[in-house]
């Protein structure tokens, strides 16, 4: 893409009012919508917490969605690498389709490893204060250790460019809004301490 490309800029274009409010789909699920942003290593647990959590909240009536970083790279961001500019435009999208769902009252988990605080940053602006950091923390070692998918191993030979944790960086959140550490709680645990986690900022309480 050239830089004339990349500067082009939708033009004529006015935002549509929904008459469905806020408060509307509030009241309706008996929560508000947000986003929830799970950022850790490669083999941290994030798509496994998040399908996990998915399912315990859905099964409680919530409205509830999950963004998985494999998943969108196989459509929404199937022409993007895995290079730092790639990177952060694949999290730019994320955190506008999260906002998007976030709006329709939907609980939003977003499992990414989005390694850079700035693009994190970036996708919280979108979401404001309905954004949530969540950190899935796991030592390198241990992630490595568990490597579903085998990706360390084929980053130790060279085979995969640019890994993050291997080679290239991995910034871990400074002040993330909760940590779940899956070197210290097995899947049930880690599930309900995040469920309770939603329940505590995302319920709305009925008058």
């Amino acid at each position: 893409m050239t830089d004339q490309e990349t500067s082009i800029k939708s033009t004529n274009i006015t935002a549509v009012e929904s008459r469905v409010t806020l408060q509307d789909r509030i009241k309706r699920s008996g929560h508000t919508g947000g986003v929830l942003w799970f950022t850790g290593l490669s083999g941290s647990g994030k798509s496994t917490l998040a399908i996990e959590l998915e399912r315990r909240l859905f099964n409680i009536g919530y409205n509830v969605f999950v963004l998985d970083g494999d998943n969108v790279r196989h459509g929404l961001s199937s022409n993007l690498g895995f290079s730092p500019d790639d990177r952060t435009e694949n999290i730019r999208r994320i955190g506008e389709v999260a906002s998007l769902f976030s709006s329709a009252g939907f609980i939003v988990i977003a499992a990414f490893i989005s390694p850079y605080q700035e693009d994190r940053d970036r996708a919280r602006e979108a979401s404001g204060e309905n954004f949530h950091e969540i950190y899935v923390k796991a030592d390198l070692s241990l992630c490595e250790s568990r490597d579903p998918k085998g990706l360390y191993q084929k980053a130790r030979r060279g085979e995969i460019p640019e890994f993050t944790g291997i080679s290239a960086p991995y910034e871990a959140p400074v002040i993330p809004e909760f940590t779940v550490d899956t070197g210290e709680l097995d899947v049930e645990k880690s599930v309900t301490a995040l469920a309770k986690y939603v329940g505590a900022k995302f319920i709305q309480q009925q008058d």
